[in-house]
């Protein structure tokens, strides 16, 4: 069995628009970042699948998918902050097809640990629009795939993104088998993520956000980690965990206002990894979304990757300057005296 698999998304620089901050470098500074430390070409990396359709129409509307080839065709943009370019659509289906790639082969034991280089990202993408520069939601589809071709009955998708994936959260906002935890910066991009979205019908109780204030850091996440995202993933009981993973976060991030370290990033990933051990028999896999600042990028994904294989992990950037803010604790206790933690 592999120690881990990666999904390297090949031809993604022709998803490109000049001076967009969601840009092909982001994936370079990561791959040299993991070939820095000899962890790159030491693990295979997978190809894509093939979509199954039945899963695709159960993320996305099939009008949304005709709308999103049809812009790529042409490269227009969805909105004032999502752009296509004519290799968009294909690029998006290998994207997503990897992501199930990953999943597939924890699924089937051939791996422990899973890590998709997922750009174009999708955690804001809903199923009738994409974006927030997100086109395809792949940790959706991942799920969905679980659940559909595999058997799955329980996934948790926890979201460390700088931002609400707004998309993941509507997708499963109604149902029980898909347990969406998320930490993001509020205020920001997209406004949705508060307290007080559990879910509806079938699946209240199965949504649990925590807004972070701006200025919220490492010991924010630290106690987030330990007293809400892990008391609720025993809560649950998930079968696998599904990460979506963002590196802008970190205090050097532009789009931002959050002070997390790289080393607190990889401690984050190692406590759901621990988890996923005791509780999901390792079935863990990163999606990458966000992170904008390359350095910030390429360290992270080296404490993420060193947390998968626990491996030790020395942060190059160190912490953020200055004293982090306290206004967290407010809503953590919010959050935890709603979910009775």
């Amino acid at each position: 069995m592999h120690d881990l698999v990666y999904f390297d998304p090949e031809g993604h620089a022709s998803h490109y628009a000049p001076g967009h901050p969601e840009r092909p470098e982001r994936i370079e500074a990561i791959r040299q970042g993991l070939q820095a430390l000899g962890w790159w070409e030491s693990f295979p990396h997978l190809e894509p699948m093939a979509l199954p359709q039945a899963v695709l129409e159960a993320v996305h509307t099939p009008g949304y998918l005709r709308q999103l080839e049809a812009a790529s065709r042409a490269g227009r943009w969805l909105d004032m902050d999502t752009y296509t370019t004519p290799a968009s659509w294909e690029l998006a289906l290998r994207v997503a097809g990897g992501s199930l790639a990953v999943v597939d082969e924890i699924w089937q034991s051939r791996a422990w640990r899973g890590f998709a280089l997922t750009r174009p990202p999708g955690h804001h993408a809903t199923p009738d629009r994409g974006m927030g520069f997100c086109l395809l939601n792949n940790v959706a589809l991942a799920a969905e795939y679980l659940i559909r071709e595999k058997g799955a009955r329980r996934l948790a998708i926890v979201d460390l993104d700088l931002h609400h994936g707004n998309g993941t959260q509507e997708i499963f906002y109604e149902r029980s088998d898909v347990f969406y935890l998320s930490t993001h910066q509020m205020p920001l991009y997209p406004g949705s993520g508060a307290i007080e979205e559990i879910g509806f019908g079938a699946g209240e109780g199965f949504t649990a956000n925590l807004p972070m204030p701006p200025g919220s850091g490492d010991a924010a996440f630290r106690a987030a980690m330990e007293g809400f995202i892990l008391p609720l993933l025993e809560r649950y009981r998930p079968e696998g965990i599904l990460v979506s993973i963002g590196f802008d976060v970190h205090w050097r991030d532009p789009l931002g206002s959050l002070r997390l370290s790289a080393q607190v990033h990889g401690e984050l990933i190692r406590s759901l990894t621990h988890f996923a051990d005791g509780h999901c028999v390792g079935h863990i896999a990163l999606f990458l979304e966000g992170g904008y600042d390359l350095p910030a990028g390429a360290a992270c994904a080296q404490a993420s990757t060193a947390a998968l294989l626990s491996l030790p992990f020395s942060d190059p950037l160190g912490p953020a300057s200055g004293v982090e803010g306290d206004h967290w604790q407010h809503w953590l206790k919010r959050a935890q005296a709603l979910w009775e933690l």
